[in-house]
């Protein structure tokens, strides 16, 4: 249980729905990550929250899902790659913890798909890159400040 005092619906605007995002490349950061267990008992999946930081859909949260531990020797193979992409996304090789990846932008790749068990339509991102690859192509510096120095 959470205390709520001090909390008035009243003086707070209400959350709409959400949309998912449109398909495209998002600049985003890993805000957290948390390992859970699967809906069989059978294994985990390191679980990240991405949150876009730039454009329209700023401040958006996405996830991603990378079972990590799992009988399925194929679903294990794919998330190290996964993982491996993210890694080389933001620039960390050999994390000893997942928070070593948190608050580092990169790049997410994002897709539509829809739902085979309800048919809504929900964001799944399908790919990992660095800063500078946002459109599918390097952005060109235009001035001696570094990338990471520049007002986003």
């Amino acid at each position: 249980m959470a205390s709520l005092s001090g909390f008035n619906a009243n003086d707070v605007e209400p959350t709409s729905d959400f949309d998912p995002v449109p398909a495209g490349k998002y600049l985003a950061v890993i805000t957290e990550s948390e390992v859970k267990d699967n809906k069989l008992g059978t294994g985990s999946y390191l679980q990240f929250t991405f949150q876009v930081i730039e454009g329209e859909f700023k401040s958006r949260f996405l996830w991603a899902r990378l079972n990590l531990n799992n009988p399925n020797a194929t679903a294990v193979k794919i998330a190290r790659a996964e993982l491996s992409a993210i890694c080389r996304a933001v620039g960390v090789m050999a994390p000893n913890d997942s928070a070593e990846l948190h608050d580092l932008p990169l790049v997410i790749s994002v897709k539509c798909k829809k739902r085979e068990d309800t048919g809504e339509i929900t964001n799944e991102i399908k790919g990992y890159h660095k800063k500078d690859a946002a459109n599918g192509k390097p952005i060109q510096a235009t001035t001696e400040t570094p990338p990471w120095r520049r007002a986003g």
